[in-house]
């Protein structure tokens, strides 16, 4: 099946309410509606025939320290997992980091499991881009809901207020 991509700022109906606040004011971001039940990352790419190493997933990490939790966004390409106990942890001089719980994700950004994206995340975030993410010259990734994705450059997401190219990936 063929993706049919159009300007983000076009079908808003297809993002989640954050993520569309933060497009009106990119350019370049397209947008492509999906079969929600194939949102996940493997699915998503076999249906599409989109490589593994042109999706980026965005993963929100838990950082503790003398009782306080921080969140973060981690962007990493899909054939790559974050590190994050080594490099994620220590950015965030956290004594402990981990995947946050999938229902403090949901709630915290306003946006769905399987879709959850770093446009539109709260302002106190940072957004860690992978160096691999940052040097794409165009990433699928989650558009807030199950029902879309986005597709988007990597110099867009590390250009965005917040974010901060580093190698997360181990």
């Amino acid at each position: 099946m063929t993706l049919h991509w159009v300007p983000a700022t076009e079908r808003t109906d297809l993002l989640a309410d954050p993520v569309a606040h933060a497009v009106a004011g990119m350019e370049g971001v397209e947008v492509a509606e999906i079969d929600p039940d194939l949102a996940d990352t493997a699915a998503f790419c076999e249906r599409y025939a989109v490589r593994l190493d042109e999706s980026a997933n965005c993963v929100v990490v838990a950082a503790k320290r003398g009782g306080e939790t921080r969140y973060a966004a981690c962007m990493v390409l899909a054939t790559m997992r974050v590190d994050v106990n080594g490099v994620v942890r220590r950015h965030l001089d956290a004594r402990k980091a981990s995947f946050a719980p999938m229902d403090d994700a949901v709630e915290l950004t306003g946006m769905e499991y399987g879709g959850i994206t770093p446009l539109g995340l709260p302002d106190d975030w940072p957004i860690l881009v992978d160096a691999h993410v940052a040097e794409h010259p165009r990433v699928v990734i989650g558009s807030g809901v199950r029902r879309s994705k986005l597709a988007v450059s990597g110099a867009a997401l590390s250009g965005m207020k917040r974010a901060e190219v580093l190698p997360l990936a181990n």
